[in-house]
């Protein structure tokens, strides 16, 4: 099976995803393996802009028909912006989870040490 891992982002091994946008600032989603594990996402719950993430803590939640899985945040900052189209439509992550699906923006409070390349994990994922 060939997973779709862009080579643009950074990826945590609880398969998050991180994309730079300027400077300082990042966009976190779940990875196209995380979305296809849970099947169709029908809710998901976003932090709050101004709330304060940490790495390794849960910060948002996706549901399918299947099951709710936490997803932990791969980035410590604060929350600038959440993906409010992800209300009405949750399934943007199953459709296009690395440009229509993310979830929310953070402003980082530090620089992320632990993120894997695409190469470190398309191998994990190879395991």
């Amino acid at each position: 099976m060939s997973e779709n891992v862009p080579k643009d982002l950074l990826y945590s091994k609880t398969h998050a995803w991180v994309r730079t946008l300027s400077q300082g600032s990042v966009e976190v989603g779940i990875t196209d393996h995380a979305q296809s594990s849970l099947g169709d996402l029908i809710f998901s719950e976003l932090p709050a802009v101004g709330v304060t993430v940490r790495v390794g803590i849960k910060s948002a939640v996706v549901e399918s028909n299947k099951a709710a899985s936490d997803v932990e945040s791969p980035v410590s900052g604060r929350v600038t912006a959440n993906n409010a189209s992800l209300g009405d439509n949750p399934e943007l992550v199953n459709d296009d989870p690395y440009v229509k699906g993310w979830l929310y923006r953070v402003s980082l409070s530090e620089t992320p040490s632990d993120l894997l390349s695409p190469e470190q994990y398309a191998k994990l994922l190879a395991q």
